[in-house]
């Protein structure tokens, strides 16, 4: 068959306006992270889960690759394409099915905003814990699909936490609908847990139910500077008891890091003197004002807290998080490589020593590295920049290398895509790769969906 006879198939049987070719494709952004354009033989606007297992039914009799596109917010080039390939996007599948305040689960199809879903949520009087930086681009099937973390995963969970039930395509374009909506189901394999987190290559994710909390009705967030590493992980231990289960973000700075968010040309000025070596921003959602304070006390006189504030507006709320989520600084230094690592918080402070000692191995003192992240759940964001691009690849042995010694993960919440496959054994035994490929051959046996992410198909 030529390359236009699946083309010429997805327009007669899902009309022009609803597959997009050449021009209309290529015009396309492959990213908000990224320069370039999507390069694809079509792209598929699907408007409902029959759409896209029509489309995929045709992909399929045609041997056709096809990649799932949500928000395009990934750091790891999961969604990226090559001329070969069929995109099929979720972008006008947006609609909110329902908010159900009684049972608090939200039915979602997978294009919808994940700020939308908060604000719907919120209106009810109820919460959808999921949050991170690209809250206002993301989807939720892209969540769902990479399993995202965010900044609330210490006391919420990953999305997988969230997910009650599912729907999704499979390669051949069959429907697995299991929109289980209690929270309690335990009738044999959930089957919704082979979706979340693998990267739309074992099927496409249409529709979801989301769990929903109800919303707290205090929300305290502080700002506190640390002396000395232990003191951090002292410091998270007492507060988590002290605020009786409602810590909800706990996430620390570097120095590094606080001095380039908080100089000019960042927007936030500096909250506490930049003196210190580690930053924390704290936040308690349900905790009220006396216990924060009487803990945030007893820290500061037990030695654990050396300078803090309290935000004391939602306007001051949304500086600190701004300063904390202000990623795009670290652009002054490109090219540079964004990391996404998980490891036991015992093992962070040697860890950042080690990938600082590589760096200065490799670059002496001509490297940047800035260091971030939800340490509460073992989850750091490092930036490292040497000045040119062609040194990518020694930074990332710099940085992936001293994980396989400590069991950590070379990816905490973005997956694995294209960019971390070559780092994958490093923190997965050939056991579980092998697995892997026997649950991508079961699911795709033509290994159309996503192809050459993760994992080769060997």
């Amino acid at each position: 068959m030529s390359e236009g006879d699946v083309v010429l198939a997805l327009i007669e049987e899902l009309g022009a306006d609803c597959v997009l070719t050449g021009e209309d494709v290529q015009s396309r952004s492959a990213g908000i992270w990224r320069s370039d354009t999507i390069q694809a033989k079509a792209l598929v606007r699907a408007t409902s889960t029959d759409d896209v297992s029509r489309a995929m039914r045709i992909c399929h009799a045609h041997d056709q690759s096809v990649i799932a596109h949500g928000g395009l917010t990934g750091l790891v080039q999961s969604a990226r394409t090559t001329p070969d390939d069929v995109v099929i996007s979720l972008e006008r599948m947006n609609v909110i099915e329902e908010i159900n305040p009684v049972d608090r689960t939200c039915t979602v199809q997978s294009g919808v905003i994940l700020q939308t879903i908060q604000e719907a949520a919120h209106e009810q009087g109820l919460m959808f814990p999921l949050d991170l930086g690209g809250r206002g681009s993301c989807t939720i099937g892209g969540n769902i699909s990479t399993n995202a973390g965010g900044n609330r995963v210490i006391r919420y969970g990953m999305t997988r936490d969230m997910v009650l039930g599912l729907e999704a395509v499979l390669a051949d374009g069959t429907v697995l609908s299991s929109m289980n909506q209690m929270i309690k189901n335990n009738a044999g394999y959930d089957l919704k847990q082979l979706f979340i987190g693998s990267e739309g290559s074992l099927g496409i994710v249409t529709r979801a139910v989301l769990r929903l909390r109800e919303q707290p009705t205090s929300q305290a967030t502080l700002f506190v500077a640390v002396d000395a590493f232990d003191k951090l992980t002292q410091l998270l231990k007492t507060l988590d008891a002290e605020f009786g289960g409602t810590l909800s973000a706990f996430e620390v700075m570097w120095n590094d890091f606080y001095r380039l968010v908080s100089t000019p040309p960042a927007k936030s000025q500096p909250p506490l003197s930049q003196d210190y070596p580690y930053y924390v921003l704290i936040e308690a959602m349900g905790a009220g004002d006396e216990l924060v304070e009487a803990a945030l006390t007893r820290a500061y006189e037990g030695g654990l807290v050396t300078d803090a504030v309290i935000a004391q507006s939602e306007a001051q709320r949304l500086q600190l998080w701004a300063m904390r989520d202000d990623v795009e600084q670290t652009f002054q230094y490109a090219p540079s490589v964004t990391f996404d690592v998980s490891m036991r918080i015992s093992c962070m402070e040697e860890y950042v020593a080690q990938v600082n000692h590589n760096l200065h191995d490799a670059f002496g003192d001509s490297y940047r590295l800035f260091t971030f992240g939800h340490m509460g759940d073992g989850n750091l964001h490092l930036v490292a920049s040497a000045g040119d691009s062609k040194h990518k690849h020694t930074i990332e042995n710099c940085v992936y290398t001293p994980l396989e010694a400590i069991h950590g993960s070379v990816s905490a919440e973005h997956g694995v895509g294209l960019e971390k496959k070559p780092y994958l054994e490093l923190c997965r035994s050939s056991e579980e790769i092998q697995l892997m490929r026997t649950l991508k051959r079961a699911l795709d046996p033509k290994g159309l969906l996503n192809p050459g992410k993760i994992f080769d198909a060997a």
